[in-house]
């Protein structure tokens, strides 16, 4: 009986103390499993905050600076000279308004002096800065105010309303520029900001948003000869914005913005930059030649296809017919007749009037466009000069 006691004590003992080894060891485990699941719970938030979109404080930083806020005003004089003129300032525009309209172009004063406000990019350190031409076309009084509140009188060195871009100076050096990004290298999805003064007082404004599209035409800039690759963007835009600068995550510039798709007048999800690499090839052209008028060659016609080659008996099954020449133009002064199948523009091949537009997309007035046409059956070459006032 006493060996039994001692037999059941030894193994009440041994289970206690195997009961708490088993404890230990089941809480260290469990310890084990929390620690775990809060480290593989920070690891995952890590990995997460490596996904999500990344702030855009230093691009704001670098881009802010440069970016100006533009005043710009009509005189008296210069609008009777346009009512003289008999010049009508309304358009079709998009959704039935102006860009001015949009963007504070005149957009308060329809029958007096026109006055608004827009933005600005500078463009080098003595001065030069981009805008669009809706926002200082029509005015002839300018003032610049930068982001440090210095204020400057500002020259207008040039506009091209094909573009809708101009160049201004004001006399300042050293002035804070921006990088200059490749509006071509640009991806749909990538991360964009715009800067700008929107309504005029909320100024040096940042938004963001994604690219959208590349590449829209949406035929909003007056005129027969227009240059339309938008970028399109989600990043908030409003009047004030216009001339501003669309910046990517790097704060290199991409775009200028210019326009918004609305049916109200203000900012509805979808805003328009030009971009860049087109700003830069038609504002170097303004700084050396001053305001630029686009000119068309002067014909009329038809895509060839294979009704109009049975029709016509032509030698050729692609190009441009033409049809009639217009009076004064550079195209009746260089020889160009009808019945004449347009092949070439400047080497571009040419299959239909989409071509031809392409091949003189930058050409102005006084520029000479090469011309290869079929002329019953014969290839020539015709160099046309572009005249002024089509």
């Amino acid at each position: 009986m006493k060996y039994f006691f001692q037999i059941l004590l030894a193994g009440l003992i041994g289970g206690t103390i195997a009961f708490g080894a088993f404890s230990w060891k089941l809480d260290n485990v469990e310890k084990r499993i929390v620690m775990n699941a809060e480290n593989n719970n920070k690891s995952s938030l890590v990995s997460s905050s490596n996904t999500l979109p990344f702030d855009f404080v230093d691009a704001s930083k670098i881009a802010t600076p440069s970016v100006v806020h533009i005043y710009a005003k009509e005189s008296e004089q210069l609008a009777n000279q346009r009512f003289q003129g008999n010049k009508n300032q309304r358009g079709n525009g998009f959704f039935g308004f102006d860009l001015e309209d949009f963007f504070g172009g005149g957009m308060n004063n329809l029958f007096g002096p026109k006055q608004g406000t827009g933005s600005g990019v500078i463009y080098s350190e003595d001065g030069y800065i981009i805008t669009n031409n809706h926002v200082v076309g029509f005015a002839d009084d300018i003032r610049v105010v930068l982001t440090d509140k210095r204020e400057f009188k500002a020259i207008k060195v040039g506009t091209d309303p094909s573009s809708d871009l101009a160049l201004l100076k004001i006399e300042a050096e050293n002035l804070p520029t921006i990088p200059l990004g490749d509006s071509d290298n640009l991806q749909i999805g990538e991360w964009v900001l715009a800067v700008g003064n929107p309504f005029s007082y909320l100024t040096s404004t940042v938004t963001a948003g994604i690219v959208s599209a590349k590449g829209r035409e949406l035929d909003i800039i007056e005129g027969k000869r227009t240059i339309e690759e938008f970028i399109q963007t989600d990043a908030a835009v409003n009047p004030g914005n216009s001339g501003g600068a669309l910046v990517n995550a790097q704060g290199d510039l991409v775009g200028i913005n210019t326009a918004i798709a609305t049916p109200t007048g203000v900012y509805a999800g979808y805003s328009f930059a030009i971009p860049v690499n087109l700003v830069l090839r038609i504002i170097e052209d303004i700084k050396v030649n001053g305001d630029i008028q686009r000119a068309n060659l002067g014909i009329e016609g038809f895509d060839v296809n294979k009704e109009i080659v049975e029709e016509e008996n032509l030698s050729v099954d692609q190009g441009f017919l033409v049809v009639n020449v217009i009076d004064g133009s550079g195209a009746q002064y260089s020889g160009v007749i009808p019945g004449d199948v347009v092949t070439e523009v400047n080497d571009i091949t040419v299959r239909d009037i989409e071509d031809i537009k392409a091949g003189m997309k930058f050409s102005k007035v006084g520029d000479t466009v090469r011309l290869k046409v079929n002329r019953d059956g014969v290839e020539k070459t015709i160099n046309v000069k572009l005249r002024q006032g089509l």
